[in-house]
């Protein structure tokens, strides 16, 4: 048989098994949240995964070779999804009064730890080759060092969770979230929000190279080429990112991909005696939540799990299923840069989904913060691991 259609017909086996799994827990209406989360889960893979969305990758692309395709994908989702978030906040909050939030939304408290955590983010980003949720995505790729970073990653959390209570009495104690819209307003938000994202986008512009991809040809061959092999075009990519995001928010909650390793390492934790006995304020605090699991399946589970499932249907067709053996070397990137974007993760509440991509949207300067500081991470930490490698 061709491989290209035995690569085609695993896909599409697999999406098929995707959608009996969700029309299996819809019987109980209980699930509802829970089929949305695995559908949203695998439409999200899909698009990562096609269209090559790594907060890292496209940072790197653009400092290394000046391809401005990947950021301008990020500035994308980061307007798409504000304008979408802004609407679903107005029917909820009509006025933005002080001290009253949407409900869930990721807005976190505002100090120098939510800045060190994404520094050490970042930091952790360049070591390991990607951010946590490329990692994700990557499973489905077969790629050798994301399994090593998800590995990392939860014996960073475990570090987190140990440093923590420190942390929050000497300084997130006394922080306190800041909403852009008790101050600007719904209307002010949105306009400085996409003035900003405006502006970063004329910068990629002026000092990159952007060259949109060429139009598919109008027949079957190229049509198909442009869905299943090729990368999708940024603007394509990024607009689904945002639109995934708030549909998410508005269905289930503030979109997130570390909550439930979070959970698993805190339950771990927990069972064996190695955690505090109190993470002091932490279940009080907006973001990427961790708790003690009580339950098989979660929201937040199902949708990390439809993503690899979903960047797995997608990267066969396309020929982008390698799996491999690793090396030392990628062994080693992938724990010691998972250690510190876990660790960085838990200390900021989230990593470049749940704090900056939701918490943007949400008009929280959380989201901000954890932009600049985890890209000056990055930046330092980019020509050092370059050097050494």
């Amino acid at each position: 048989m061709n491989s290209t259609l035995l690569r085609g017909g695993i896909s599409a086996a697999l999406l098929v098994l995707i959608g009996l799994w969700s029309w299996r827990l819809s019987a109980d209406a209980a699930n509802r949240a829970l089929v949305f989360s695995l559908l949203a889960g695998t439409a999200l893979g899909v698009v990562l995964q096609r269209s090559r969305f790594c907060f890292f990758c496209n940072f790197r692309d653009f400092a290394e070779k000046r391809d401005s395709r990947g950021l301008i994908a990020i500035v994308a989702a980061l307007a798409v999804g504000t304008a979408l978030y802004t609407a679903v906040t107005m029917a909820w909050v009509p006025v933005p009064q002080p001290g009253r939030l949407p409900p869930n939304a990721h807005i976190g408290p505002v100090s120098w730890v939510l800045a060190l955590g994404a520094f050490v983010f970042g930091v952790g980003m360049a070591i390991a080759g990607s951010c946590l949720s490329a990692h994700f995505y990557r499973l489905g790729e077969g790629s050798p060092t994301s399994p090593f970073a998800l590995v990392g990653a939860a014996a960073g959390f475990l570090l987190g969770f140990l440093t923590w209570n420190r942390l929050y009495l000497v300084a997130v104690s006394e922080s306190v979230p800041v909403w852009l819209p008790h101050h600007l307003g719904y209307a002010g938000t949105l306009l400085a929000t996409l003035a900003a994202l405006g502006a970063i986008a004329a910068a990629l512009v002026r000092f990159g190279r952007w060259s949109p991809e060429p139009a598919a040809a109008p027949d079957l061959a190229g049509i198909s080429a442009a869905i299943f092999r090729n990368r999708w075009p940024a603007l394509a990519g990024g607009t689904a990112v945002g639109v995934i995001s708030a549909l998410y928010f508005f269905r289930v909650a503030p979109l997130g991909v570390t909550a439930e390793l979070g959970s698993l390492v805190r339950t771990a934790g927990a069972a064996r005696g190695w955690l505090p006995g109190t993470l002091l304020g932490l279940d009080t605090l907006r973001g990427c939540a961790t708790m003690v699991k009580e339950t098989v399946l979660s929201n937040n589970g199902l949708l990390v799990t439809g993503i690899v499932l979903g960047s797995l249907a997608s990267a066969l067709p396309a020929g982008q299923f390698k799996p491999a053996w690793p090396s030392r070397t990628q062994i080693g990137r992938g724990l010691l840069g998972g250690v510190l974007m876990g660790w960085g993760a838990m200390t900021a509440l989230g990593c470049t989904v749940g704090v900056l991509l939701s918490g943007i949207h949400a008009g929280a300067l959380s989201g901000w913060v954890f932009l600049v500081f985890c890209t000056l991470g990055v930046w330092l930490a980019l020509p050092v691991v370059r050097r050494l490698a």
